[in-house]
């Protein structure tokens, strides 16, 4: 199981990268880790993760991330991540 992550401005893709999950511990707190440390490989703030984001995560296995959710100015539009297994 791997979290894929995009970094998109627009229709472009500027970055995107993946991590494989540890398979050590819940699936919580796998997902979380592999959240965290996408995040500072792709060298972006962690941004803040809302009830709408579960709802996605849950039900369609992705969800998107805009400026208001982080706390430091960004240069792209949204931050995606997707569950793939």
């Amino acid at each position: 199981m791997k979290l894929q992550a995009k970094i998109i401005k627009g229709t472009k893709t500027l970055a995107e990268d993946e991590l494989i999950f540890s398979e050590q511990g819940s699936f919580q707190k796998q997902l979380e880790q592999c959240f965290v440390d996408l995040c500072k490989k792709m060298e972006i703030s962690v941004p803040i993760w809302l009830k709408k984001n579960t709802r996605e995560f849950v039900r369609f296995g992705r969800t998107s991330f805009n400026s208001d959710q982080f706390l430091e100015p960004i240069d792209f539009d949204r931050f995606e991540i997707r569950f793939i297994k």
